[in-house]
């Protein structure tokens, strides 16, 4: 009589699997896997090997605290029926006298998570014997077509999958720098950390059953994800602040990476970790979804609107020396703000808005009760379909609102101007396989000045009077044409034209830098004064100088001067400025930002001309040498050059430097004193501990500045 068959050991082939399913960079050791596609696992038996006439082997996979068939989160399915009705499938590979390699496979709509795998055998005479195989992480797959994130670029998969480093990008329209970044989604434990902030969602913590059920929809997992990197609602894991007051945590300008966030919110016990701002938000959000598998990048919208009120203006405000003034409204145009993208099919949607989805988890504004934001189809933005789900008014208008200004005076207000084209520029991502940035501003927004751009914008706003939001008085003074532009510079020199329309003008100003702008220095620019007219003008001009933070909110103005400028006809005359170091040094915040604006008038018109431009201050970075070759498991001596750029000394000098695959932790020295204009080096020593194209980023802050950065690209061979 044939003996009940014993199972005695089970291999999970996991270095295998997690090869052929893109996790090798995770892990090994255990088994991680991508829905949609097959893994293979060896049983070892311990009396017999398996007969497939006499044994039926059912698998059940299990995930979440309370697993349920018709939930989708327990599946039971059988190695010898393959019209079982469940989605999960298992087929046999070899049989061998003592030991069975068979294949499994998880639908592609399965949620992902950690799953429990167990096995009844069901013998001749009704032997059934159980045992659990171990566990199992199911992960997204990109590259699998039946997959809702399904992407069908290597290229693309290899960038906003696998890419574990990156630049994102800041400054101002005017000087565009890129940011280093460590996202570091494969190091150790990271995915752990994923998971755990899953279920620490206000989702699972209210549901778990019906939480992990939706777990295969990537529209749901994004916006937990959204929701969770921010702390206003939950745990979540960063704490957002613009104070500019950072004494109880890290500057947000300081991080070079997501890893030593995610690690430090895990090891406390997941309490929010402080702080973040939007582009720090938007890199962990990035390292979170790639390593479940959602291909993501990151975005940053230079000019970028935060339209509180739905009527896709944003107002802003001005004295009479041409300083800009904080607005009960709360609107304002930050000089960038960062998002992420997502790729994902969208069936909630009419057919044609999939793709690219913008997730902001920068908590701006509630999106059904949680500070959140998307998915929002990019190509809805475009189009102006702003009726679609989610939160497509607030992104449409972070991209191409109307800015109104208006001249506060005697406690009234004086309308300047109507912009329709100051709002979003130069949205930008890391290119491809590629350190080279990537202009999409076309993927948003028609051209600027077309007709196809203001059609969108007349539709959006018909959408928006017609559903729960609406427009403002103001709002119903739009126009269906856009000004000229007095004129244009290069993209490094733009400035703001005069706000009035372009048929009455007469009179243009202005700004133009003579030197760069860079920290330390005076900042040294002229006025341009145009006639166009042939009459005589006779001008006032007040300028001034203030602090912004990169939100838009304004500090206090520090530099002012008044001009008195008489052109003859078509005459054109210059007014040189000066800002001493000395004199905007104490004023700055940590984004280094200074506005300076003009604002005009004719002695014999009630007319203002406005003009503005904001200045972005520069460090020299830090210097990265990289002494001999990098070998995988050999040592590895690293030079980073690095400088006091201020006339005075600066203090409490602390150096980070980290990189995925070269160290296993952030680097941290404490430099102390740096004398005035002082350049140093140090030597830090490594054993990088996986191969390919890596990166090494750094920063340094003082008493003084906070994030003077540098980053050096390294390709790590295999060792001999």
């Amino acid at each position: 009589m044939a003996q009940g068959l014993e199972v005695a050991l089970t291999d999970l082939q996991s270095s295998r699997n997690n090869v052929r399913h893109h996790t090798e960079e995770i892990t090994v050791d255990h088994l991680l896997v991508r829905r949609g596609q097959a893994f293979n696992l060896t049983l070892y038996f311990r009396n017999r090997g398996f007969q497939p006439g006499l044994d039926n082997i059912i698998f059940v996979v299990e995930t979440g605290p309370l697993p349920d068939l018709a939930l989708g989160t327990r599946a039971v399915f059988s190695l010898a029926r393959h019209h079982s009705p469940s989605p999960w499938i298992a087929w046999l590979e070899t049989n061998g006298a003592t030991s069975t390699e068979v294949s499994l496979c998880a639908p592609p709509t399965a949620a992902v998570g950690r799953y429990l795998l167990k096995i009844h055998i069901d013998s001749f005479q009704g032997s059934v014997t159980a045992y659990q195989l171990g566990e199992f992480i199911l992960l997204f797959n990109p590259w699998c077509p039946e997959d809702a994130v399904y992407l069908d670029s290597e290229p693309q998969r290899q960038e906003y999958v696998m890419n574990d480093y990156g630049f994102i990008y800041q400054g101002s329209k005017n000087w565009i720098r890129p940011c280093p970044w460590n996202y570091g989604q494969f190091e150790e434990k990271i995915i752990d950390i994923c998971l755990k902030l899953l279920d620490k969602s206000l989702h699972f913590q209210t549901d778990p059953a019906t939480d992990c059920a939706l777990r295969g929809s990537p529209v749901y997992v994004s916006r937990v994800v959204c929701a969770m990197i921010n702390s206003n609602d939950d745990n979540g894991v960063l704490n957002g602040n613009w104070s500019e007051n950072y004494t109880d945590g890290a500057n947000p300008a300081e991080w070079t990476g997501s890893v030593a966030i995610l690690k430090q919110w895990y090891a406390t016990g997941c309490q929010p970790v402080r702080y973040g701002q939007c582009w720090v938000f938007a890199a962990v959000m990035c390292t979170v979804m790639r390593c479940l598998g959602i291909p993501t990048r990151v975005i940053t919208n230079f000019d970028s609107g935060h339209d509180t009120d739905g009527n896709l203006i944003i107002d802003e405000y001005y004295d009479n020396m041409g300083r800009i003034l904080g607005n009960k409204k709360k609107d304002t145009i930050w000089n960038f703000h960062v998002w992420n993208e997502c790729w994902m099919a969208r069936k909630d949607l009419p057919p044609g808005y999939g793709g690219w989805q913008v997730l902001d988890a920068t908590p701006q504004e509630m999106s059904n009760g949680v500070y959140c934001c998307g998915p929002a189809s990019v190509r809805a933005i475009k189009e102006g379909e702003v009726d679609l789900n989610y939160d497509t008014p607030f992104v449409f208008s972070m991209v191409n609102a109307d800015c109104m200004s208006w001249l506060v005076q005697g406690g009234k207000e004086q309308k300047l101007h109507q912009d329709t084209s100051s709002v979003g520029n130069f949205i930008s991502t890391k290119s491809i396989q590629s350190d080279e940035r990537d202009d999409i501003t076309e993927n948003y927004k028609y051209e600027e000045g077309s007709l196809q751009e203001r059609q969108v914008f007349l539709k959006a706003l018909q959408k928006l009077k017609a559903g729960s939001f609406h427009s403002s008085q103001r709002g119903a003074e739009l126009q269906p044409s856009r000004p000229t532009p007095l004129s244009r510079d290069s993209p490094r020199n733009l400035h703001t034209p005069s706000l009035r329309p372009s048929d009455v003008v007469q009179v243009s100003l202005k700004f133009k830098l003579l030197d760069p702008p860079n920290m330390g220095q005076d900042i040294c620019f002229v006025l341009l004064a145009l006639n166009v007219s042939s009459q005589f003008k006779d001008l006032k001009v007040n300028l001034s100088a203030q602090s912004l933070l990169h939100d838009g909110s304004p500090l206090s103005p520090f530099w002012q001067d008044t001009a008195f400028i008489t052109l003859s006809p078509k005459e054109a005359k210059t007014y040189p400025c000066k800002i001493s170091y000395s004199q905007y040094s104490q004023y700055l915040s940590t984004d280094k930002l200074i506005r300076i604006s003009a604002l005009g008038e004719e002695k014999s018109s009630p007319e203002k001309i406005l003009v503005n431009k904001i200045i972005t201050l520069s460090y020299p970075s830090i210097t990265i040498n990289v002494l001999g070759a990098a070998v995988v498991n050999q040592p590895l001596s690293i030079q980073v050059i690095f400088s006091n750029p201020l006339s005075e000394q600066v203090e409490d000098c602390v150096l980070t430097v980290e990189g995925s695959g070269l160290f296993k932790k952030q680097q941290k020295v404490l430099l102390g004193v740096l004398k005035p204009q002082h350049r140093a080096s140090i030597i830090l020593e490594t054993v990088p501990f996986k191969s390919g194209q890596r990166q090494i980023q750094a920063n340094m802050r003082s008493n003084k500045f906070k994030d003077i950065k540098g980053y050096r690209n390294v390709y790590v061979d295999f060792a001999l």
